[in-house]
């Protein structure tokens, strides 16, 4: 076990789930630690737990006043912006702030394996996962997919695997973190209320590899040639991914084939997983663990059988021919529209949620499948009139997702998808996609 953080004081920013493993793990590290969360302490369980180990606990706020107390470390939840004062002030008086993946790197003997990017990264991480079980090879989940990442370290030992999802709240809180392979399926613009500007998200990607060496790789998509651009400064060995060229070394597709460094892995009819954007997630993965030596026979196994992760483009259910496809997880246009192209059938379209205050003329290109459109939540004026310059000639609008699906329903035939991608968040109406999702598969069970 490190000594590094013995007898520091180290300030734990903002609880859930990575709070309360970082506070955890320091105080067993012999750190003094202090936790500070905004939600009171009377409703906070998590935070009485901690106050319960020996922990101190400053609820209610984030007072400035707690930079008077000479932390030698910040560990931020990182959903916290960097732009609220004690943050800013920290950063100021050059108090490093990190989150809690760089703990977890610190503490483990295992290697990882860190997945990011704009879309995709779920469903990457998870074929990864999968692959290397069946290959063997001990992996463990982390990050937003599985369990927080400083317990899984804790677990780890040499001969494991962290495949670990990572977001760019995360990225930008590392120092030392060191990915034996990382991956960028790819970049677009995301998150810019956190971040303030696009420079800044991509920025936060690219650290993904920035302490990679010649020994480590980066698998990264070679169709993105800005991302291309900006990864020319990593040290790793640079293992590109395309769905539209053929790569003599990397990951591509070839007659038919999905190759790797020249050879045929698998055919494309043979991935259950529809969609040009899921290929992208295919490549990346096959790439990942064919640098972990894992056979084709365990690849092709996993890509015939894994039909996507919940709220992904998620098969749900077939009835009487007409396909049920949960893609809840498409808060944003750029989503909504990858879920589209993957498919060649007659779709009937579920839309709609929070109101951002985006106009949703992006979607018009890739609605000519749409038969039909049924929408719902604060969006759906919006959605609607993109919905009639498509030439759609059913629009129906109802109060919530439950009642999209029987609408939905009465308006299909045989042969046809119905598609939940709101292009939207959640929050108008349910408490997170997942909610919205489940939501949706319930009334698709009730149908059946």
């Amino acid at each position: 076990m490190i000594t590094k953080y013995k007898y520091k004081k180290i300030l734990v920013l903002g609880l859930a789930k990575s709070g309360v493993s970082a506070a955890s793990l320091l105080h067993k590290l012999g750190a003094f630690v202090t936790v500070n969360d905004k939600k009171p302490l009377a409703e906070n369980p998590a935070a009485q737990n901690l106050l319960d180990q020996g922990i101190k606990v400053i609820c209610g706020d984030h007072p400035i006043e707690l930079l008077d107390e000479g932390f030698e470390l910040i560990v931020k939840n990182p959903g916290i912006p960097y732009s609220i004062p004690l943050v800013a002030g920290a950063l100021e008086q050059g108090i490093p702030v990190i989150t809690e993946v760089e703990l977890a790197y610190e503490i483990s003997e295992a290697d990882f394996i860190g997945i990011t990017g704009t879309n995709g990264k779920t469903t990457t991480t998870t074929l990864i996962f999968n692959m290397l079980e069946k290959g063997d090879l001990n992996p463990l989940i982390a990050g937003n997919i599985g369990t927080v990442a400083s317990e899984v370290a804790q677990k780890a030992d040499r001969d494991n695997q962290i495949v670990i999802e990572l977001s760019s709240f995360q990225l930008m809180g590392i120092r030392e973190f060191r990915p034996k392979i990382a991956i960028i399926t790819n970049l677009y613009e995301a998150h810019l209320d956190y971040h303030g500007g696009l420079e800044d998200y991509w920025r936060a990607k690219v650290n993904i590899t920035m302490n990679q060496t010649e020994d480590d790789f980066l698998i990264v998509n070679a169709e993105q040639p800005q991302l291309m651009e900006r990864i020319k400064s990593s040290k790793a060995q640079i293992v590109p991914f395309s769905t539209k060229k053929y790569l003599e070394k990397g990951c591509s597709v070839h007659e038919g084939n999905v190759m790797f460094d020249g050879e045929a892995v698998i055919h494309l009819h043979d991935i259950a997983l529809p969609g040009e954007h899921n290929l992208e997630n295919v490549l990346s993965a096959i790439a990942a663990a064919k640098l972990k030596g894992v056979d084709n026979e365990a690849i092709k196994f996993i890509l015939s059988t894994f039909t996507g992760v919940k709220h992904r483009t998620q098969f749900v259910s077939e009835l009487n021919g007409r396909k049920f496809f949960n893609d809840s997880k498409a808060t944003n246009i750029l989503a909504t529209q990858s879920a589209l192209k993957a498919f060649d059938q007659p779709i009937i379209l579920l839309a709609g949620g929070l109101d951002r205050g985006n106009d949703f003329d992006d979607l018009l290109p890739f609605m000519k499948n749409v038969k039909a459109l049924i929408t719902f939540g604060q969006t759906a004026p919006k959605i609607e009139e993109i919905g009639r310059r498509a030439g759609i000639e059913k629009i129906q609008r109802v109060d919530n997702v439950e009642k999209a699906v029987p609408a939905a329903y009465e308006c299909s035939n045989e042969g046809d998808v119905i598609l939940l991608s709101p292009a939207c968040a959640s929050w108008d109406q349910y408490k997170t996609f997942e909610v919205r999702g489940d939501i949706f598969i319930n009334a698709v069970h009730k149908l059946i």
